[in-house]
């Protein structure tokens, strides 16, 4: 982590120059030109409204294809790109796991000379579990190391104040607050912070349905108004306010209908991650006497790493925190957002507090080294989502094609989706000439749909490969289909 800190530090001496020198490698010597086939797709009446941006490059870095390549747009999910490679850029040791940075509970004398408090301490990995078929990085093995230790406790207290307490993103929409892809990131992650309702429909017509929380995860309060019908489609619906736990079920199940499961994010992951280790304390014969309760570090203008705690503490368990590549590798092939968060605070720790606003400091450190200009973009959070993200064709392309000649960038590159084969794309392209073909990470919002990354052309060329499709009308339904028939005409003309 050292020679990383001492790498962004040397970049950001020489952004200003890069820019300067490397900046315009792709803004010269094409406008506004594509073939007709693609022009024809881009240009469909049902499509009508769409605001279209493309840029495609050599692997040489020929221009071969743009429109609006200077044009900002909503990136969606192709804003991983950017986190992703910057954790390829700035962090050691990807492949390898860290026996000293992982989750891990420490007792806390309390000032009433109680039993000790236990304290489940979050280290930012996205990937511990506590499911019935957790193998590696479990919840469940702290658990095993606490009970050998104690066999009475006070509090049980969940601290992620490795990270300051911003759990969603500027310009996320509230409405996702509570969908899977929206969860709350927090420095103690278990599950994805993502818990699972089972719903079932009543014997008869009218019954109320049958809903229950899967795995323990009742944990969060349920309120059921959902009803059983004779017939028709189901319709199920989740409702999780702002600031509120408790969720609520309703809409419609007809009789004889499969049982249905519902993902919900959870709104203070350190509080449910601390609700699940006494449970399973409970289990091993542990006593707790006192509460479960949460500590956050609620963000400030000087923002700074607190101590653990203020009173006489001791570990007593730590989990080796799993390589990196495969936390980097599910946030490109699954888009998972979670995961993206997580990796840019832990960019944000290099040299600074966890912060987002310090890991957004270290991807624009590694934009600028590639040679794209400031004012080509605006990212607010590392997944996507915000709707305050903008970027222009040109600078994906710029970005992408500087990965090309990394030490690091064919090792990335794997972490991308496969068309017809993984990921958001193993059913896009499915039976082309660009199956197996075309590495891009994909990205959906309302109203926008995006791709970008490498193909192989019908040439046998690599091109590099940025597309947009912004502002699109309601009414016009998705972009997908039109946008990967003209991925594959530009494939097919180069």
């Amino acid at each position: 982590m050292r020679r990383a800190a001492a790498r962004v530090a040397l970049w950001s001496l020489v952004a200003a120059l890069t820019v300067s020198a490397g900046g315009c490698a792709l803004s010269a010597g094409l406008a506004e030109t594509a073939p007709p086939a693609v022009l024809a797709v881009l240009d469909e009446p049902a499509l009508a409204g769409t605001r279209w941006g493309l840029m495609a490059v050599t692997a040489e870095g020929e221009p071969v294809m743009a429109r609006n390549a200077d044009q900002r747009f909503m990136p969606a999910s192709t804003t991983k790109v950017f986190t992703t490679a910057a954790a390829f850029a700035l962090l050691d040791d990807l492949d390898a796991p860290d026996p000293a940075d992982g989750t891990s509970v420490r007792l806390e004398d309390r000032p009433d000379g109680g039993a000790a408090d236990v304290v489940l301490v979050g280290a930012g990995d996205a990937q511990l579990g506590d499911g019935p078929g957790c193998v590696t990085d479990c919840l469940s093995e702290l658990a095993d190391a606490t009970a050998a230790r104690v066999r009475r406790v006070g509090d049980v207290i969940g601290d992620d104040r490795l990270f300051p307490d911003a759990r969603w993103g500027p310009g996320w929409s509230w409405e996702d607050m509570q969908e899977p892809f929206g969860a709350a990131v927090s420095a103690l992650t278990v599950n994805d912070n993502v818990v699972v309702l089972e719903v079932m429909p009543g014997a008869t017509a009218g019954a109320p349905v049958q809903a229950t929380w899967r795995d323990g995860d009742d944990l969060q309060s349920l309120e059921t108004e959902a009803v059983t019908v004779a017939d028709g489609e189901a319709d199920l619906r989740l409702e999780r306010r702002p600031g509120q736990e408790g969720v609520r079920l309703y809409g419609r199940m007809p009789v004889g209908s499969a049982p249905a499961r519902l993902r919900v994010g959870l709104d203070d992951p350190a509080l449910t991650a601390a609700r699940r280790f006494r449970r399973l304390l409970e289990a091993r014969a542990v006593l707790v006497e006192g509460e479960v309760t949460a500590r956050h570090r609620p963000p400030t203008l000087t923002d700074a790493v607190p101590p653990v705690s203020g009173m006489d503490e001791v570990e007593v368990a730590r989990l080796a925190r799993p390589p990196l590549l495969a936390t980097l590798t599910r946030t490109a092939k699954a888009s998972q957002n979670l995961y993206a968060e997580l990796m840019l605070h832990r960019l944000g720790r290099l040299d600074g507090t966890g912060a987002r606003a310090d890991g957004l400091a270290r991807v624009e450190a590694v934009m600028a080294m590639a040679g794209v200009p400031r004012e080509a973009f605006d990212l607010y959070d590392g997944s996507g989502l915000s709707a305050y993200n903008r970027i222009s064709p040109r600078a994906v392309t710029t970005f992408l094609l500087w990965t090309m000649d990394q030490p690091w960038g064919e090792a990335w590159r794997a972490t991308l989706p496969v068309g017809g084969r993984d990921g958001t794309l193993s059913r896009r392209f499915v039976g082309t000439p660009l199956e197996g073909r075309v590495f891009a990470k994909t990205g959906t919002l309302n109203g926008v749909n995006a791709l970008a990354g490498f193909l192989t052309a019908a040439s046998g060329r690599t091109l590099v490969f940025a597309i947009y499709a912004n502002d699109r009308p309601s009414s016009a339904g998705s972009a997908l289909e039109a946008m990967d028939r003209a991925v594959l005409a530009l494939a097919a003309e180069n």
